[in-house]
């Protein structure tokens, strides 16, 4: 049986929401981490930067974008001491205009992938997986990365029966 991590990025605090800002206690994208767990297993492990990002979402988003020009690579609070363990990841991160936030980058660029598979999530607000497929393709060409999953943000809490039937499907 293959050994899963469930890595993600998550954003709690202030987010958009069916255009409108809400305070979230919980991000979208550790909610849907948790269903993906719950349903297959795994270990979690949460994507966090050393530097935070701002409260006010709008500056977030600027913080974000200047990140994505810059091809920025912040920084994480913690690591893995290594993936080899691992046979499937499961790579979860909010798209942040049209991409995963860059943190995840870093996350990608530490660890060697050749051979794992590699299964994202994103969530979002009308974006969708965005260019996250290429984008992994491109950072780990020697691993496998199967179908990504798109949870638009505001219906996270009430997606577990779609997300634990892709999960199911993709292991």
């Amino acid at each position: 049986m293959a050994k899963i991590l469930i890595a993600y990025y998550s954003r709690k605090g202030q987010n958009y929401v069916n255009g409108s800002i809400k305070n979230l206690a919980k991000g979208n994208t550790e909610i849907v981490a948790e269903f993906i767990q719950k349903a297959v297993g795994g270990e979690l492990f949460e994507i966090d930067t050393v530097k935070n990002y701002p409260v006010d979402y709008t500056e977030c988003t600027n913080v974000a974008k200047e990140e994505i020009r810059q091809k920025a690579r912040p920084e994480l609070k913690k690591y893995l001491p290594s993936i080899d363990e691992y046979d499937t990841i499961f790579l979860g991160s909010p798209c942040w205009w049209g991409q995963p936030v860059m943190a995840v980058f870093t996350f990608l660029e530490k660890y060697n992938f050749a051979g794992k598979k590699i299964i994202p999530f994103m969530t979002h607000e009308g974006s969708g997986l965005g260019s996250t497929m290429g984008q992994i393709k491109k950072a780990c060409p020697n691993s496998t990365v199967a179908n990504g999953l798109a949870i638009r943000g505001a219906n996270a809490q009430n997606s577990e029966a779609e997300v634990s039937a892709w999960a199911k499907e993709n292991i």
